[in-house]
C-alpha cells in the first residue's frame, strides 16, 4: 500500500502467472487443481485459465474474488519456488499486452521492409 492507503493503480483481482511447469507430452505439467490449491491460501478463486496454445503453455491467469487477496498472494508468490520453477507473478495489465502486440506488429513490419531492401529471404 502506498501513503494515503490506497492501492497502487495496477493492483487488481487479476493476476498473470508464468513459468510453470510444462513439458510436452508429459504426465508432470502442473494442474489445475495444484494451482487452486497454492492459489487458494490467499484468498476465494473466481476462476483459473492455464494456456493451451503453443505461445501461452505455461502460464495462467488467477482471478480473486477480491483484490486484497489477490494483492497478498501475487506480494507472496512472486518468485516462489513451485514445483523446482520460480513463478513469475504480476498483475494482468490488458492495455500493456495490446501495446506490446502493437509494437511487435510495427518490428515485424519494419523487418520484413529491411529484409526486402537488402534482399534476404
Amino acid at each position: 500500500m502506498n501513503r494515503g492507503g490506497k492501492l497502487a493503480p495496477e493492483v487488481q483481482r487479476v493476476l498473470f502467472v508464468k513459468n510453470l511447469r510444462f513439458v510436452k507430452l508429459s504426465l508432470y505439467n502442473v494442474s489445475s487443481e495444484e494451482l487452486f490449491d497454492l492459489f487458494g491460501k490467499f484468498g476465494p478463486i473466481r476462476q483459473i485459465r492455464q494456456g493451451i496454445a503453443n505461445n501461452t503453455k505455461g502460464t495462467a491467469f488467477v482471478v480473486y474474488e477480491d483484490v486484497m487477496d489477490a494483492k497478498t498472494a501475487c506480494d507472496k508468490l512472486n518468485g516462489f519456488n513451485f514445483q523446482n520453477r520460480y513463478l513469475v507473478v504480476l498483475y494482468h495489465q490488458p492495455e500493456k499486452m495490446a501495446r506490446a502486440e502493437n509494437d511487435l506488429a510495427k518490428r515485424q513490419e519494419s523487418l520484413e521492409k529491411l529484409k526486402k531492401q537488402h534482399g534476404i529471404d
